[in-house]
């Protein structure tokens, strides 16, 4: 980890843990290799650390952002771990169906539909819906 601030590495991993669940992000460091190890650690420092470590926009605001964007991205590996971290970020399944329903106007019907679908699955597995 020479190549950045390890402080800013453990503030992202402390951020990245509170979001996404420490058992997630445990295992995906431990299975980190030589070869995708230096970018899970600067991925854990610049996007959690510098990005997320802002407090100028709070993470529950940063995390339905997040939403937002990936699922503008059709990202929807990303988009079912974030949705979970929204959840224990504090946001409502509401202000997930609302995400999701800007994701309609403005990328098209058949992705809200993709959104829709991981958000389901995501909302039933914490006890949230039927």
């Amino acid at each position: 980890m020479s190549n950045f601030d390890e402080g800013l590495f453990l503030k992202g991993l402390e951020q990245r843990k509170s979001t996404l669940g420490e058992e997630y992000v445990v295992k995906n460091l431990s299975a980190a290799d030589d070869f995708t190890r230096p970018f899970q650690e600067a991925m854990t420092a610049w996007c959690w650390g510098f990005g997320w470590g802002d407090d100028t926009i709070d993470a529950k605001t940063r995390s339905m952002m997040n939403l937002s964007m990936i699922g503008a991205l059709g990202k929807m590996h990303e988009w079912e771990i974030h949705c979970k971290g929204a959840l224990n970020n504090g946001v409502t399944i509401e202000e997930i169906r609302a995400i999701i329903h800007v994701i309609g106007i403005y990328c098209g019907v058949p992705q809200s539909l993709e959104c829709f679908r991981v958000a389901r699955k995501v909302l039933s597995e914490a006890g949230l819906l039927e």
